[in-house]
């Protein structure tokens, strides 16, 4: 067998690979053996049948098959070895005039080269790296609510100031139906407030969607629309009143210390709020890390340029899934995951300069750490370690499991990574700066 390479440009080449009789014969004779063996055919004793009918019989299929195992092997061997760094798999290019009954056969497989191209990780860009701090008037509020949530809860019949209300939301137009539960006080304006005042459950209130919160994310939580409607929402919401409560805060005694942390934990209000500090802030870091990503990929995208071999990957996704598609649907499919393929590609590349790997040990550290906390919200604060190596076993026996894991694992590396090479500014903001921060209001 002989192979070679044209190479049509830098992105985009051919693969030619001829195939002789001497190359395959013997291959094809030694299954058609096995076929006469094993072929009843009525009029012919087991074992005896002519090679001449076996020939003609199953001939040209054993020939197309092993042929084609010969071209595979060779081809992937060829890739291999060159250590050609190819998109897609390589196309066979169909010859109409094609002969099968020649002695000596020649095929070309069109290749979709991987772009040369350079990342700068330490270029000049505009990433700001976000330090979210749980403020103290984020604390007050939480404390509050606190109370309020381990309080004795009262129902009332009619509104009165500092009540809380269930009540839903309803815009037929904007498909708004949403019910939840909503204090008096979230109303930016105080005459919004005073509309519920003396309402009674089953009564409705309309009221304005524009500023009626002091931030207009909050129409998110409250109206659940999305964020492209929020801001400047100016339409008219009718507001259900399905019942009335008010609550007698709880007192910030041991009692209620121990029910919220354990027994001793925490010992006075000072105590409880550096608790929810810490853990509110370690939920902001990762809110934080993964606006950080997602601003480097698309500082990435924009700053590393390359050309992909276009018209042959849309070739190529026509026959590569298990439906076959149009040349217009292929396009559109291009379209749709270009962006994906390209920062494949760059984070490939990342990866490989960097030697960024992922280990046995890596991703079993990474799981046990993740069982401890998961364990841990179930109230399993000190499992064995027997018990967590046993789940962490159970855990990677599953591939799809190792798979999600392991791209776990490599985003943090990633993380870690970008944070040390990457040229960002650092900020450091309230839970309400970062969220503005966040929607670029």
């Amino acid at each position: 067998m002989t192979i070679t390479r044209t190479n049509v440009d830098a992105l985009n080449a051919v693969v030619t690979v001829g195939v002789s009789k001497e190359d395959y014969a013997d291959k094809v004779q030694k299954v058609l053996d096995n076929y006469r063996k094993n072929a009843s055919i009525p009029g012919f004793r087991k074992g005896a049948v002519p090679m001449s009918l076996i020939q003609k019989q199953y001939g040209k299929a054993v020939l197309l098959e092993e042929v084609n195992k010969l071209l595979q092997e060779k081809l992937n061997s060829y890739l291999t070895e060159e250590k050609l760094d190819i998109l897609g798999n390589p196309l066979p290019k169909v010859t109409d005039d094609f002969n099968w009954d020649a002695d000596d056969f020649q095929f070309d497989f069109e290749l979709g080269l991987a772009p040369e191209f350079q990342v700068n990780l330490a270029a000049k860009n505009n990433i700001t790296l976000f330090k979210i701090i749980a403020d103290d008037k984020m604390l007050n509020d939480q404390v509050e609510r606190i109370q309020k949530q381990y309080g004795k809860l009262i129902a009332k019949d009619t509104v009165e100031e500092g009540d809380d209300l269930q009540v839903t939301f309803i815009n037929e137009e904007q498909n708004i139906n949403n019910a939840t539960s909503i204090e008096l006080e979230l109303f930016k304006d105080k005459k919004t407030a005073k509309k519920f005042i003396g309402k009674k459950v089953g009564d409705v209130v309309e009221v304005s969607t524009k500023g009626l919160f002091d931030d207009d994310h909050k129409l998110m939580d409250y109206l659940k629309v999305d964020h492209d409607l929020v801001h400047g929402l100016d339409i008219t919401v009718t507001v259900q009143i399905d019942g009335i409560t008010t609550s007698e805060k709880a007192e910030l005694n041991q009692e209620l210390f121990d029910k919220l942390f354990g027994p001793g934990v925490v010992s006075s209000v000072e105590e409880v709020k550096a608790k929810i500090k810490e853990d509110a802030e370690k939920q902001f870091a990762q809110q934080a890390d993964q606006k950080f990503l997602n601003d480097v990929t698309e500082f990435l995208l924009e700053s590393t340029q390359f050309d992909l071999p276009a018209e042959f990957l849309v070739k190529w996704l026509q026959t590569a899934g298990e439906k076959e598609l149009t040349a217009q649907e292929a396009q559109e499919e291009f379209d749709r995951s270009e962006r994906g393929l390209r920062y494949q590609l760059i984070e490939g590349k990342i990866m490989t300069e960097n030697n960024l790997q992922i280990t046995f040990d890596d991703l079993k550290a990474y799981t046990s750490e993740l069982i401890k906390k998961q364990m841990a919200q179930f109230g399993q604060m000190n499992p064995t370690q027997e018990d967590i190596d046993g789940i962490v076993a159970r855990v990677m026996s599953n591939q799809d499991e190792v798979r999600r894991l392991s791209e776990q694992v490599m985003s943090e590396k990633m993380l870690s990574l970008f944070k040390e090479k990457v040229k960002a500014k650092s900020k450091e903001v309230s839970y309400e700066q970062f969220v503005k921060e966040m929607y670029g209001e």
